[in-house]
């Protein structure tokens, strides 16, 4: 016999964005643009349904930051950085294809994760598979009836529980599966003992030119993205950064910003909070996404700032100073249990 039962464990949640410029708003049919003249087309926009954007009669899931698309649930958190160079060409439309990799991930992952404490015939979750079904789906939303063309990175965790224990059918802690594809990263920090429990590895095909998902890639999830299994304690915080937040801060200043953000929240430091602030429960995620954010953009704007990307560069032979202006997205989650 097979058991299921629901897990135990949730995010508590909060996320943070910086656009190094705004997105291009999405096309038809995926949005129904507002009429500008009596010249262009016959247009829904007004209806308020319409000024969301759908792909196969549903909304697309997540948000959209510049080029970039965060997605962020109880159970799945995701991050895909779109490659800008594609705001230059036609047909080129990156933040779409961030967004539309995240919305079909997120859907085949709760499809086959609704019931995420497992089973007790020791079936896991396959996230490369869900990953490889949203790269599909990708490809043929943006093939007709027209197409758009960009290529994104893609990084996302999903939270569920140890196999049950048959006779309790009680979960005994919380596991990460964390997927990834390029240079997004996933972070697992332990603040009460002040240490990093993962993170995820980068993949280049060279400098500044990560793996990616889309138009003239060679990439595919199947062949080039990695898994890995956490387990986790309660109250870790698990971040998810596009390279905006790595490429400005070094290891060990994202968990001192995220230990210090976690100790002013739950001593009352950082605004108002609802119930209970331990762990950054009632709210606190969202301030330490935001004091990421800060600290991230900090570096970036600063032309005489250390970096690891200018690091990076200078291990390249190539002059740099200064941090990445680029998009950010910063992403923190404690895990909790009901």
């Amino acid at each position: 016999m097979v058991v299921r039962c629901l897990s135990p464990f949730y995010w508590e949640t909060g996320y943070s964005l910086f656009a190094k410029r705004p997105s291009r708003p999405f096309p038809p049919p995926f949005l129904s643009r507002p009429s500008g003249s009596f010249s262009d087309a016959l247009s829904t926009h007004h209806l308020s349904r319409d000024r969301r954007s759908y792909v196969n009669g549903e909304i697309i899931q997540g948000a959209t930051n510049g080029d970039d698309a965060v997605l962020a649930s109880e159970d799945f958190i995701g991050v895909s950085d779109g490659v800008g160079a594609w705001s230059t060409r036609t047909k080129g439309h990156a933040a779409l294809w961030s967004r539309l990799i995240l919305h079909f991930w997120f859907l085949e992952a709760e499809r086959d994760t609704k019931w995420p404490a497992f089973t007790d015939d020791g079936t896991e979750p396959n996230p490369i598979e869900y990953l490889q079904r949203a790269y599909e789906q990708t490809l043929s939303a943006t093939s007709n009836p027209n197409e758009w063309h960009g290529t994104t990175t893609a990084c996302a965790a999903i939270l569920a529980s140890s196999p049950v224990k048959k006779d309790t059918l009680i979960p005994t802690h919380p596991v990460l599966y964390v997927t990834s594809l390029g240079d997004s990263q996933v972070l697992v920090l332990r603040p009460r003992q002040q240490q990093i429990i993962y993170k995820t590895a980068e993949q280049w095909h060279w400098f500044d030119c990560p793996r990616q998902l889309g138009t003239n890639s060679p990439d595919t999830p199947r062949t080039n993205a990695v898994t890995d299994k956490v387990d986790i304690e309660e109250e870790d915080v698990v971040l998810a950064m596009s390279d905006g937040v790595v490429d400005n801060l070094w290891e060990h200043e994202v968990l001192e910003n995220v230990v210090e953000s976690v100790r002013k929240w739950e001593s009352g430091e950082a605004g108002q909070g609802s119930g209970n602030r331990r762990g950054g429960a009632g709210g606190g995620m969202q301030f330490v996404a935001t004091e990421l954010m800060k600290a991230a953009r900090a570096i970036a704007e600063d032309p005489f700032a250390e970096s690891p990307y200018m690091e990076r560069a200078i291990e390249e032979g190539l002059p740099m100073e200064g941090g990445l202006s680029n998009s950010r997205v910063s992403e923190a989650f404690g895990g909790k249990r009901d």
